[in-house]
């Protein structure tokens, strides 16, 4: 990313969509190759559970905390996804009649979302087979997806990026590392991460076209939506936060007391917090990108509101 502006955007993605034709999989080719999960293991690492966090918790209860927040975090990527591919296909008609090389890479983009979300479908329906009943995640995609789209395609672009860095360093600094895991968990968010590297440079490519595009007005307005939208992610982890920590308590074999129950639920959600909103407005690339863009002031903005989500 970094020799981003030492070629041409052409080149570009061109170099995405060579990249996309050498690391293509297929689900279950490549990434169930006929397996099950093991409810023996740790699905995420501690780095993004927070493990430590859950204090009052065994390790064998730590490890089922890792389940179902593994169980979360793959249905919510098969969330976001939804509106990050809707978004993508309004952009290729940008390019209808211009830059064929680009639009190949966006329809490219697309096309693998699609492939994300039908893994982490199937991966939801694997994951029912082995933990307890009564698991929980009732955010509707297709809802969520009309809410975001909503807002300006520069605050939409703003969010896939963030989404999309954090993805990559998630699996490069703490899945992959973590001989624990399941492998099989592991192998998904491994071939996630190799498509997601390209998807990660054209919706940066996308984010800076469209924004040489605005006026100093629109550009303000589209901080306070990507805020706005920080700020609805934040609204869905505190309500998964909330029903995972009920689907622990029903199913972790003992009695788990008010004051405790509240420990959990806010262990929960700062460690989604963390995975979802803070590692990625962290992320180095990130603020390099989008501090080329606005001013200080916004800038306050933006680290004011991330703030308040601690």
């Amino acid at each position: 990313m970094d020799t981003i502006s030492k070629i041409t955007d052409s080149q570009q993605y061109a170099r995405c969509i060579e990249t996309s034709k050498r690391v293509r999989w297929d689900i279950d080719e490549d990434v169930i190759r006929g397996r099950r999960f093991d409810a023996a293991s740790k699905f995420l690492p501690d780095g993004l559970s927070l493990a430590d966090e859950f204090a009052t918790l065994s390790t064998d209860e730590k490890r089922f905390v890792s389940q179902i927040q593994g169980r979360t975090y793959a249905n919510v990527f098969g969330l976001v996804e939804r509106f990050i591919n809707a978004k993508i296909l309004e952009l290729t008609h940008d390019h209808w009649f211009g830059d064929q090389v680009a639009l190949e890479a966006l329809v490219r983009f697309s096309d693998e979302e699609l492939k994300h979300q039908a893994l982490f479908r199937r991966i939801e329906t694997m994951l029912r087979d082995v933990l307890p009943d009564g698991y929980r995640f009732d955010i509707g995609p297709d809802a969520v997806a009309h809410a975001v789209l909503g807002k300006s395609t520069w605050a939409v672009l703003a969010l896939t990026l963030d989404i999309e860095l954090f993805t990559q360093l998630h699996y490069r600094e703490a899945i992959n590392p973590d001989d624990e895991l399941s492998e099989l968990f592991k192998d998904v968010f491994l071939y996630h991460w190799t498509e997601e590297t390209q998807h990660a440079i054209v919706d940066e490519l996308e984010w800076v076209r469209h924004d040489s595009g605005l006026t100093a007005e629109q550009r303000d307005r589209a901080v306070d939506e990507f805020i706005a939208l920080v700020g609805a992610v934040d609204g869905i982890l505190q309500s998964q936060a909330t029903a995972d920590r009920g689907y622990f308590a029903a199913n972790c074999g003992r009695a788990v007391g008010q004051a405790e129950g509240r420990a959990i639920e806010a262990a929960f959600l700062k460690a989604y917090r963390w995975q979802y909103i803070h590692s990625g407005a962290q992320h180095p690339h990130f603020g390099k990108v989008l501090g080329g863009m606005i001013t200080e002031s916004q800038g306050r903005r933006i680290q004011a509101a991330l703030a308040t989500l601690q």
